[in-house]
């Protein structure tokens, strides 16, 4: 059953640790949520300039739009989640109902026709729009989550380490393999094959984590008031979260830059189309052993400087790949699993910050808009994301790319330096950028659980976070 909440005396959101079971359910979700923030980003674009002959501006452009509905969606879905209440739980069907969809949507994006140019581009938009919006609504009660199963610091950081440990698992998985299935099939139904395949992985997940959550604990402030314009004027006003919302969407740019460049990387620097799994691999694989590792540095450190190492490593792997036309073959490797490692970080710490930022709203008011601030959240993600295709499509048209439906058409020297620098520099750039914008974020331990235990009278909730 769906409907408004009822107004209500908030409860209090459960204390202390997680069993490993709850852990375990909810970090499933990320396999849906992984295999879909990867595949798209990795092979759309080469889809649409390679397999459609697609113009690499004009690719960049259909990438984009269909994400750009989910920045306006978001906010909208998170809204929805708040004010939903079920048997189930609040968030958990909506893991059910729009897990499915996105899973049947995206095996019917790379199933369209490849001619006429225009048709062919159509269907692309439609059936990304279609799959934007059911992900919308999967991810964003999915990512408010677990502000609402544990009030305790450290254990969102063990909650994000197990999600952020499948998030590259399946990141790895459906990164390596959709390549893999596209070229063992072949050009013509390559991508048809790999978007059924990674259609159902993303139902596994979606399926997985709605009967993983189902015995977690669930703990929420019931009461909602104003619309959601005025929802979002709050969260806008939160300083912390501004902070930690301008950082992640810089990196998300970044990272999306870099997804969009692997197989192009591959096929016209390293001149293996087969290295395109290597070199995702390379990114993806440090995760699962550092993951951990990350964790204790944070509770060690604090999660804004284990946030910030993170990020440093990632720069640091990206300007060494401005080299990668003169480096030995396992030195562009290298440089790769050195952004893997701060990619872990860069993924698990901010994850772990946001149930902090949304608690001590939720402290303060003593209203619930964890979905506004996860929306608010997902929705910058997506725009950087949706924007990382688009800025290195931009970077292969100014180099003078050219577009074919022959993918091994011969580059310019030109567009094979865009290739480089837009898979190296530009990323590098953006993620010093992020820093310096991390500087400014206060919220460690002591103030979150000092504002978590303070409930006001008369909280102002149009004032800035303490």
């Amino acid at each position: 059953m769906t409907g408004a909440a009822p107004n209500a005396v908030p409860n209090a959101v459960p204390s202390g640790a997680l069993s490993p079971r709850a852990r375990r359910g909810y970090a499933l979700g990320s396999v849906a949520t992984g295999a879909f923030g990867t595949v798209p980003g990795l092979l759309l674009l080469p889809y649409l300039t390679d397999r459609l002959g697609v113009a690499a501006a004009l690719a960049g452009v259909v990438v984009f739009l269909p994400k750009a509905w989910d920045v306006v969606l978001n906010p909208i879905a998170g809204g929805i989640s708040d004010r939903h209440h079920s048997p189930q739980g609040p968030r958990r069907p909506f893991l059910l109902r729009a897990g499915t969809a996105l899973a049947a949507c995206f095996a019917l994006l790379f199933a369209g026709p490849s001619a006429p140019q225009g048709v062919a581009a159509a269907w692309v938009v439609v059936a990304f729009l279609a799959c934007a919006t059911a992900y919308a609504f999967f991810q964003v009660p999915y990512v408010a989550m677990p502000a609402e199963m544990t009030d305790d610091y450290d254990e969102r950081t063990r909650l994000m380490t197990w999600r952020v440990a499948v998030l590259a698992l399946a990141i790895l998985v459906s990164g390596a393999s959709a390549p893999a299935i596209r070229d063992a099939v072949g050009p013509e139904q390559g991508y048809r094959v790999m978007g059924l395949a990674i259609g159902l992985f993303i139902l596994a997940g979606a399926l997985g984590a709605w009967r993983g959550t189902a015995s977690a604990p669930v703990g929420r402030v019931l009461a909602v008031s104003g619309g959601l314009r005025a929802q979002l004027s709050v969260v806008a006003a939160a300083r912390d979260f501004r902070v930690l919302l301008l950082t992640f969407v810089l990196q998300a740019l970044a990272t999306g830059a870099m997804l969009a460049g692997v197989d192009y990387v591959a096929r016209n620097v390293i001149g293996s189309r087969a290295a395109s799994t290597l070199l995702f691999v390379c990114f993806v694989a440090p995760a699962l052993v550092v993951t951990p590792l990350w964790q204790r540095f944070g509770e060690a450190r604090g999660k804004k400087t284990g946030y910030a190492v993170a990020s440093l490593l990632l720069a640091a792997g990206a300007l060494a790949l401005v080299a990668a036309r003169s480096l030995p073959e396992a030195g562009v490797y290298a440089a790769v699993a050195v952004v893997g490692v701060g990619y872990a970080g860069a993924q698990m710490f901010p994850m772990a910050m946001l149930p902090d930022a949304a608690a001590v709203d939720a402290a303060r008011t003593g209203e619930n808009r964890v979905g506004v601030y996860t929306g608010v959240w997902t929705a910058g993600e997506t725009l950087g994301l949706a924007l990382g295709p688009g800025l290195y499509a931009l970077v292969l048209a100014l180099g003078g790319y050219v577009s074919s439906t022959d993918a091994g058409a011969a580059q310019p020297g030109s567009a094979v330096t865009a290739i480089t620098l837009g898979f190296s520099l530009v990323p590098a750039v953006l993620v010093l950028a992020s820093l310096a914008v991390l500087a400014r974020y206060r919220l460690d331990e002591s103030a979150v659980e000092a504002a978590t235990r303070w409930s006001g009278a008369h909280p102002d909730p149009t004032k800035e976070d303490a």
